[in-house]
């Protein structure tokens, strides 16, 4: 199941049902299943906060994703700034606000999977595996 939360904003995401078979076919596509993701939408200043209490890092960011996975089921909690989505939407020329939205959260869901940006290597298969399920959104 996949769940939606706000905290410190008003976002609320059109198209949740379609957003999720989207997820879903990420997960199916990877070999896994969704059990309980929660996707919350938060301010920047909320999202610091976890930054800072949970990871020990002063600055902000657009995701945290807490993994709580057990063998091929996906569950964890992705708390994403919509404050940054919007201002990462400008800077890195997104083709909207949508599109870097759905990014950061294939971008999380790819982390529940097993995927990593640590070294340039694991940012560039992140990447490519963020285009490819970018281009499936339009087919569900």
């Amino acid at each position: 199941m996949i769940a939606y939360f706000s905290e410190e904003t008003d976002f609320i995401l059109k198209g949740r049902v379609r957003n999720n078979k989207w997820l879903r076919l990420v997960a199916e596509s990877e070999i896994r299943r969704i059990g309980a993701v929660n996707i919350i939408f938060c301010s920047d200043n909320y999202l610091l906060d976890i930054n800072r209490r949970y990871l020990g890092h002063d600055y902000f960011t657009d995701i945290i994703t807490f993994d709580y996975c057990e063998g091929d089921k996906l569950s964890g909690d992705l708390f994403i700034s919509i404050d940054t989505v919007r201002d990462n939407a400008v800077e890195y020329d997104a083709e909207s606000f949508e599109q870097e939205l759905a990014r950061v959260m294939v971008h999380g869901l790819l982390h529940l999977i097993g995927y990593d940006d640590r070294t340039q290597e694991e940012k560039t298969m992140m990447r490519q595996k963020e285009n490819y399920y970018l281009s499936l959104r339009e087919l569900v």
